[in-house]
């Protein structure tokens, strides 16, 4: 056979092959090192319609990117000579950071005075040091009164203030580069006075910071996390390797040559990330884990198999092409599985899972293929010390096999209870992502997001942009009067903490041209009188401090910001189907607006992903059962393999919403991911039993008991190694991660106990006669286990 040929062709010209794989690791690693993104925009695709509005808005308006400091003092008074001269003095330095365009604080806020017929626009507090106790106190007073300064610059308590610091990358030659050289200067810019300062605490928060906090979880994660993940992965190997060969030397020669296989791997597969333009995202980052965990069952089922057949007395080349033989087509069956597995995250709406799902595929194909071509020519160069002796395989596993047999009933009832439990909690899970706790709260960047959340402001928003469908429109009385009017509704909603809304500032210069009359705060009804005091206040503001943040160039149009406290995924679409709602009831089809922030798109994405992913999870489990119906050859059973490789899953996923009732965006992930892992256990289980029933004639208990004893010890190893590498993503800052690798990791390890105690019962259940009369299992535990059926070892026995 073909197959043959080329097994021995490997395993009798081990160097030109080790030349090879290297020569095709080498090209593929070549475009090492990937790009690390640094923008929340690459979760979203280029066309996705909420990116598409949010990029309008910032091409219309001022951008929204930005830095945000807040100051604590210990006093817990702002309006102070002492804490009012810091802001000054950071106001007038925040000018300088990379990048900035805008910077508003309490002090530079354009208080508007008239004097005659003339209308003055100057620094709230200009001079802070001398200011009076007088003086002090009345600019707390205007400041408490100005509804553009509460809830974003200044707290209700007047014991926190904030300074905004715009920043524009649009000259930006790289956003990516960009992005961690505006992050250091500011955080340069916060230690700077905070040593100067010590009576204050200073924080540091912003789009800005939020965005480069992707990077460094990512940096984090692939520093300690895939470390930690490799070393305990060896560890596993060494144990196996031992326990399987009974030879320290052995023991290390397997280690390493597996060691071979992880990195050829895991270089193969990050290498042609960088090849096709792929960047390292945070979900990406979990690809070198995933790959060097998938990449270990390969060599461990080679390298177990040949161990066998060297205790044997077999010589070491026939040892190892015997091994291939018998080993190809599983591993390449379950190989397969994983990647259709993986694959099916290209139905993701997230082009970042979309990339860690064809990393890892890529990844596992490298495994395969250096698992069947790089190991087997180490193995013939590196000493291996196995002495032939008598071999006694899986007898451990009797007992559990002979618990599952005779008690089957029970066993059947119990699991299927377990798992109908567990299963109805599915629906308890709620789709609730809240930018702010993405991270963990032992980073900074979350430490700095909570305090300034809970005493001042939130950077969760969601900006409309209301179009007059006029040039100089936005004059026009009726057209104020409606954008009033959505901005009040916006304020008196509960989860809106501030409106930032042209129509204030119209209503304040209002006032001031009317002698700061209380009765003249509203909008002016004459078209022609409120585009006089638009063009008198913009003439008076300073460079840098225009109207553009609020208004377009051709004032036809005006932008609404509602700042929300709560920005989990219910309550912000909830706030955006009313606040849409209202607009088509009571504005012009002109003047309607979707909504769009940050926020919204990820809220969105949560929603679509989470459908997408069902619909190439269900894809993939159609293909991979028929895939195993063929492989199989049985209808029945590729259908049968449809309950163990769906149950994990639904069990993991109604854990979850027993115990924690949230998921996220890196939650939809997972039922793909774990789709080719569990269907690999379903695998090796079904084709010992099928084929120890063919081939051997077994009944369906010693079949079951065959099949434990040749892949228990293997599953259960296998388990392990999965479990723990997918459980350290537990340890990640970042929740996307941290999630997905929880969940990931209880799927494996229910996956296992489907396969050990579910499935036995279901194949004796489905594959009864119903003539026969007398128990089978019974009657076969009247003799011992050992002596069910003369032992005949075939490719069954392939681990």
């Amino acid at each position: 056979m073909l197959q043959d040929r080329l097994n021995h062709y490997l395993v009798n010209h081990p160097l030109l092959v080790i030349a090879l794989c290297i020569a095709l690791v080498a090209v593929l690693a070549a475009g090492l090192p990937p790009q690390i993104t640094t923008d929340f925009e690459e979760f979203f695709p280029d066309e996705d319609e909420n990116l598409v509005a949010y990029h309008h808005l910032q091409t219309t308006y001022t951008n929204v990117d930005n830095v945000y400091f807040a100051i604590a003092p210990k006093s817990g008074v702002v309006f102070s000579q002492d804490t009012l001269s810091i802001i000054g003095e950071m106001t007038e330095a925040a000018w300088q950071l990379p990048y900035s365009q805008r910077v508003d604080s309490l002090t530079n806020f354009q208080h508007t005075i008239a004097e005659d017929d003339d209308l003055l626009v100057e620094d709230l507090i200009p001079d802070p040091a001398n200011t009076s106790d007088a003086e002090l106190v009345e600019d707390k007073a205007i400041a408490l009164a100005e509804p553009q300064l509460v809830n974003r610059l200044i707290s209700p308590s007047a014991k926190v203030a904030g300074i905004n610091v715009i920043v524009n990358f649009h000259n930006a030659e790289d956003k990516s580069k960009a992005i961690p050289e505006v992050v250091k200067a500011a955080r340069e810019f916060r230690e700077q006075f905070e040593a100067r300062y010590p009576q204050a605490d200073f924080y540091l928060v912003g789009k800005v910071m939020n965005n480069n906090a992707f990077k460094e979880a990512t940096l984090y994660d692939m520093k300690t996390l895939v470390p930690i993940a490799f070393l305990f992965a060896l560890a596993c190997i060494a144990v196996f390797m031992f326990v399987a060969s009974g030879s320290i030397v052995t023991s290390i020669m397997g280690t390493l040559a597996t060691l071979a296989v992880i990195i050829t791997s895991v270089l193969a597969g990050m290498g042609a990330m960088s090849w096709v333009g792929i960047h390292i995202s945070p979900p990406v980052a979990n690809a070198p884990t995933m790959i060097l965990t998938l990449a270990i069952a390969d060599s461990m089922h080679i390298l177990a198999t040949y161990f066998q057949n060297m205790q044997k007395g077999m010589e070491k080349h026939a040892a190892m092409e015997s091994s291939l033989n018998l080993n190809y087509q599983p591993v390449m069956l379950t190989s397969l599985t994983t990647v259709i597995g993986f694959l099916s995250l290209n139905f993701s709406e997230s082009p970042p899972f979309r990339d860690l799902g064809n990393v890892v595929a890529f990844g596992v194909f490298a495994a395969w293929l250096f698992s069947i071509a790089l190991l087997p020519a180490l193995v013939m160069l590196l000493p291996f010390n196995i002495k032939p002796h008598k071999i006694k395989q899986g007898e451990n596993n009797d007992a559990l096999a002979n618990f599952v047999i005779r008690r089957r009933v029970p066993v059947f009832i119990v699991s299927s209870i377990l798992i109908i439990f567990c299963t109805s909690f599915l629906l308890d899970n709620r789709l609730n992502d809240v930018w702010a706790e993405y991270f963990d709260k032992r980073t900074e960047v979350r430490i700095h997001s909570d305090f300034v959340r809970e005493n001042l402001t939130t950077n969760n928003t969601i900006s409309f942009s209301l179009d007059s469908g006029e040039e100089g429109g936005i004059s026009d009385p009726k057209f104020l009067k409606i954008a009033e009017d959505f901005a009040q509704w916006l304020g008196a909603q509960s989860e809106v903490i501030h409106v930032a809304t042209y129509t204030d500032i119209m209503k304040r210069l209002n006032k001031t041209m009317h002698g700061d009359e209380p009765s003249w705060y509203k909008l002016p009804d004459d078209r022609e009188l409120a585009a006089q005091y638009l063009l008198l206040y913009e003439f008076s503001l300073p460079f840098g401090l225009d109207t553009n943040n609020l208004l377009d160039s051709s004032k036809s149009s005006t932008r609404l910001t509602a700042t929300v406290a709560d920005s989990s995924t219910d309550n912000i679409l909830g706030l955006q189907r009313r606040a849409q709602q209202w607009l088509r009831d009571n504005a012009p089809e002109s003047m309607f607006h979707p909504g769009t922030s940050s926020d919204i798109m990820f809220a969105h994405m949560g929603y679509s992903n989470i459908r997408s992913m069902l619909e190439g999870s269900a894809l993939a489990l159609v293909l991979i059962s028929l895939i195993l119906g063929f492989a199989l050859r049985s209808l029945k059973f590729g259908l049968i393999s449809l309950i163990p490789n769906l149950i994990p899953a639904a069990v993991g996923f109604g854990a979850w919403g027993l115990l924690v009732g949230q998921i996220g965006l890196g939650l939809s992930a997972v039922a793909g991911m774990t789709l080719g892992i569990v269907v690999d256990y379903t695998v090796h289980f079904l084709s010992k039993y099928l084929r120890a029933k063919r081939e051997q004639q077994l009944s369906e208990p010693d079949a079951i008991r065959y099949a434990f004893r040749t892949v228990g010890t293997a599953l259960f190893v296998t388990t392990l190694i999965l479990t723990a590498n997918f459980g350290v993503l537990a340890l990640s800052d970042f929740r996307l991660s941290s999630d997905m690798g929880i969940l990931t990791a209880g799927t494996i390890i229910v996956a296992l106990l489907v396969d050990f105690f579910f499935l036995p019962p279901l194949l004796m259940f489905v594959s009864r006669k119903p003539a026969e009369k007398q128990d089978p299992v019974a009657a076969t535990l009247e003799q011992p286990a050992a002596q069910s059926a003369p032992h005949r070892k075939t490719h069954l026995e392939t681990l």
